[in-house]
C-alpha cells in the first residue's frame, strides 16, 4: 500500500481515473470518489501523501444524505447517497452522478448532476430532478444501484429497490448529456410487480450497435410486457430488442434466486456464434448467450449454462479468450473459451482459496497481450486485494495480507470493485481509498 485518501462515508461506486487534467493551475492524473454521504472528491492519483485537488458536497441546502432506517432495510448500510458509479465524458471532462437526498420534512429525491472534472462546476441544466417513474415514491424507493452509461449523446440511468420493499420496478431512463432532459424511459414490469435491476452494481453493457444489454431481478414475467429474472436486449431508444428467460424463471422468483445478482457482459466477436453475452444469478448458473438470438424462454436456447460454485454477485473478467469468475463461497476460476465452438470450459486453473460472500469482480492489468494480472477483492472484514496471473491463477502473486499491518485496506463494502490504471490499484473501503503499487 502506498497510500490512503480518507472519505466521509463509505464508497459503494467504483473510484473513476482520468489522466492528464489541468486542475488549479497544474497538471495531474486524477481519482475522482462519490461516498455515501453524496460527497464528489477528487484526489491526485499518485500523490504520496494523499492529496485532496477538490471536494464537493452535492447535498443542496435544507437536505441531507439518507440512512438505512429511511427504505426500512439494512441492504445498503448506514447511510444512503452516491450508490451507483457515475461515468465520465472525457471529451468534455464531465462526470456524471445521481445524488439521493431528502429534506427535513420527509420529501426524497434524486437528481442528476453533470459537473466539471476540473472544478466541480454545475454544467448548464444541472441538476436535473428525475421524474416520479409513479407517483411520489419513486425518489424514496428506488434504489440506483448500477452504474451509469455513457453512449453517444446519451446518458442510461438503472434502477432496482432497497431490499425487496416496493412497490418497485426495474426502471431504465435515458438523458441528454447536455440538456439533462428525460428522453426514454423503460420499465421492465409495467403491469406487474419487482424485476429490479441491481447487478451487483454493475453497469448495462453496450454493444457497438448501441444495445444495451442487463439482467433483472425477481419479478412479474410473462414474456409479452413483463421480464422479471431475464436477460434483456434493450436499444438505446430503451424498446425491447431481445431477451433470454431461465427455463426455472418461476422457481427463482418463488426462491428469491435473483438471475440478476449479478452483471451482464459481453465477449468478443469470434467462432459460430459471433457475439456473445454472459451472465448468472443466484442459483449458480453462468449463461451464455448469442446476442442475435438471445432464445426467449428456456435453458435449450442458450448457448451454453455451466454451473460456476456458488451464487453469482458479480461480473465475469474477460482476457485473451479466457473468462473469469469468482462465485460467492467458490475459487476464482478461469474458463477458457473456444473459438471454435463459442462456448467455455472446462475450467482450467482455480485459484487456492476460496471468495466469501459475495464473491468477487475481478478487473485485469496488462501491458498488451503479455504481464496479464487478475485484480479480486476478498470480504474478510477488512479488504484483502489479490493478484493472480491471469495465465494461471492458481499462482497468487501477492495479497494485502502478507506484510501484515503494512498493506491493511479498510473495511470491505460490498460488490467493491478495483481501478487500475497508471501501474497503481485503486480500493474503495468503508472510510477511505486505498491505493496500491510497487514499493519506492
Amino acid at each position: 500500500k502506498l497510500f490512503s485518501c480518507l472519505v466521509d462515508a463509505q464508497v459503494y461506486a467504483q473510484p473513476l481515473w482520468v489522466p492528464n487534467l489541468t486542475i488549479n493551475g497544474a497538471q495531474h492524473n486524477a481519482l475522482f470518489v462519490a461516498t455515501q454521504h453524496d460527497t464528489l472528491y477528487a484526489f491526485d492519483a499518485d500523490a504520496s501523501p494523499c492529496t485532496v485537488l477538490w471536494k464537493q458536497s452535492l447535498l443542496p441546502a435544507g437536505e441531507t444524505f439518507l440512512s438505512n432506517n429511511d427504505v426500512s432495510t439494512g441492504d445498503i448500510f448506514p447511510d444512503i447517497g452516491i450508490v451507483g458509479t457515475p461515468v465520465i465524458d472525457p471529451s468534455t471532462n464531465t462526470i456524471y452522478v445521481v445524488v439521493k437526498s431528502k429534506n427535513g420534512t420527509g420529501t426524497f429525491f434524486q437528481r442528476l448532476h453533470a459537473l466539471s472534472l476540473l472544478d466541480h462546476s454545475e454544467r448548464a441544466n444541472s441538476p436535473a430532478l428525475i421524474a416520479s417513474g409513479f407517483s411520489g415514491s419513486f425518489a424514496l424507493i428506488q434504489n440506483q444501484r448500477p452504474g451509469l452509461v455513457l453512449n453517444g449523446n446519451l446518458i442510461y440511468v438503472t434502477w432496482a429497490s432497497h431490499g425487496d420493499n416496493g412497490p418497485y420496478h426495474g426502471y431504465v431512463y435515458s438523458f441528454d448529456k447536455t440538456s439533462l432532459a428525460q428522453i426514454n424511459t423503460f420499465n421492465d414490469t409495467p403491469t406487474g410487480t419487482q424485476g429490479g435491476i441491481w447487478m451487483a452494481g454493475a453497469a448495462p453493457a453496450v454493444d457497438s450497435g448501441g444495445n444495451l444489454y442487463l439482467i433483472t431481478g425477481n419479478g412479474t414475467f410473462d414474456g409479452t410486457s413483463n421480464y422479471g429474472d431475464s436477460f434483456l436486449k434493450l436499444t438505446g431508444a430503451l424498446s425491447l430488442a431481445d431477451y433470454f428467460t431461465p427455463s426455472d424463471q418461476l422457481q427463482d422468483q418463488r426462491s428469491d434466486n435473483d438471475f440478476g445478482s449479478g452483471g451482464a457482459a459481453i465477449l468478443v466477436d469470434s467462432g459460430p456464434f459471433t457475439h456473445l453475452a454472459i451472465g448468472g444469478g443466484k442459483d449458480t448458473e453462468l449463461y451464455v448467450l448469442n446476442r442475435d438470438n438471445m432464445g426467449h424462454l428456456g435453458d435449450l436456447n442458450a448457448v451454453q449454462h455451466i454451473s460456476v460454485g456458488g451464487p453469482i454477485f458479480s461480473t465475469s473478467a474477460f482476457w485473451q479468450n479466457s473468462l473469469y469468475v469468482a462465485a460467492a463461497g467458490a475459487a476464482l476460476r478461469m474458463y477458457p473459451l473456444n473459438t471454435t465452438s463459442g462456448k467455455l470450459g472446462p475450467v482450467s486453473f482455480s485459484s487456492s482459496s476460496n471468495f466469501a460472500w459475495p464473491g468477487s469482480t475481478p478487473s485485469i492489468s496488462s501491458q498488451g497481450l503479455s504481464n496479464g494480472i487478475v485484480w479480486a477483492i476478498q470480504n474478510n472484514i477488512g479488504v484483502v486485494v489479490h493478484a493472480y496471473d491471469a495465465t494461471n491463477v492458481s499462482h497468487e502473486v501477492w495479497n494485502s495480507s502478507q506484510a501484515g499491518s503494512r498493506d491493511q485496506a479498510g473495511n470491505y463494502v460490498k460488490f467493491t470493485v478495483p481501478t487500475i490504471a497508471n501501474g497503481k490499484v485503486y480500493v474503495g473501503t468503508a472510510s477511505e481509498v486505498d491505493v496500491y503499487g510497487l514499493l519506492p
